[in-house]
């Protein structure tokens, strides 16, 4: 029997953290199960005569924080050659990184299991798709125009705002009723009112953590990285300075999980990050969600292993 074969769409294998990378994590379940696993970035991606292709390299990951990777020379593969395409592109999500969402339908077209579904990364933004759920969502506007924030920021006296498109904890600030530099914030994240932005409610929750649950073909792992601020601060992003911290979901994070996994399945998003404050989702991510390998070594999970077992399973199906 043939080895099945993963392509994973990703930022350059050399430059990840290998401690905290989840799409490593997900390649070494991979080679544990005796897959042959290939590296390409959206670059890398190129149609000719209506097939799709990448030139893509044979990658034997280790799991070693000194030496994660070895690459074969490039070659070129149809992507239809492939049983699995894992789509683990870090945002901005961009132009660039909506083609390669199309040329990975096609791709899918043929058969290829693509995780997530490049249709619903396309249509999952994710700070709006929280809005199917608002039961679930702090109060929030949406909008462009600096009045309208002000008149909001007034009512819930201090607020979160931040852009459509960010990650990282970039460009997010929290404003309160009477600040000096509301104005300049307003017209800088709006691009003087031509840019929608979203305004929320500020969630004292916050100095509890920001949690990151993650859900696996519409169902929830167990435990959750609540990422705890850096002293000074109000942002709960690994990338901005946050400590990540471990524990079991509660009843109310369960709850938000069954109202919302189920529309997750249906549109194909098999690995989804939840971003929970208090009692309150206030994104959805679709692109690229992390924190497997902190769970997997405060709590010795195998959170690849439950994905990897969905993967197979839809491939058997199919």
């Amino acid at each position: 029997m043939n080895a099945m074969k993963l392509a994973v769409l990703m930022d350059d294998i050399a430059h990840i953290n290998p401690k905290k990378d989840s799409s490593l994590a997900m390649m070494l379940e991979a080679k544990r199960r005796g897959w042959e696993i290939y590296t390409f970035d959206t670059t890398d991606l190129f149609v000719i005569k209506g097939v799709v292709c990448a030139r893509t390299s044979k990658t034997n990951v280790i799991d070693n924080p000194d030496h994660w990777f070895e690459k074969q020379p490039t070659e070129t593969i149809k992507l239809n050659k492939f049983d699995a395409i894992l789509m683990r592109k870090d945002p901005p999500f961009n132009m660039d990184y909506i083609y390669a969402t199309y040329l990975l339908e096609q791709a899918e077209k043929t058969g290829v299991l693509v995780v997530n579904k490049p249709q619903s990364l396309r249509d999952a933004n994710e700070k709006l798709f929280a809005l199917n759920f608002a039961h679930c969502m702090p109060t929030t506007l949406v909008s462009t125009n600096r009045a309208q924030i002000k008149s909001f920021i007034k009512a819930e006296k201090t607020v979160v705002v931040k852009p459509l498109d960010g990650m990282g904890g970039i460009d997010i600030f929290k404003l309160t009723e009477g600040d000096s530099n509301i104005d300049e914030v307003l017209d800088y994240l709006t691009h003087q009112g031509s840019r929608q932005i979203i305004t929320q409610e500020f969630l004292t929750d916050i100095v509890k953590g920001d949690k990151r649950i993650l859900l696996i073909d519409g169902k929830p792992i167990d435990y959750a990285l609540a990422r705890l601020p850096a002293k000074g601060s109000f942002k709960g992003n690994l990338a901005a300075g946050a400590i990540g911290v471990g524990q079991p979901l509660s009843a109310r994070d369960y709850y938000l999980c069954e109202q919302i996994g189920p529309t997750l399945k249906d549109k194909g998003l098999m690995f989804v990050g939840l971003d929970v404050i208090g009692d309150y989702i206030t994104e959805i991510n679709v692109t690229s969600p992390t924190c497997i390998r902190e769970l997997d070594t405060q709590f010795d999970l195998n959170i690849a292993g439950v994905l990897f077992d969905v993967i197979e399973q839809q491939i058997n199906t199919e």
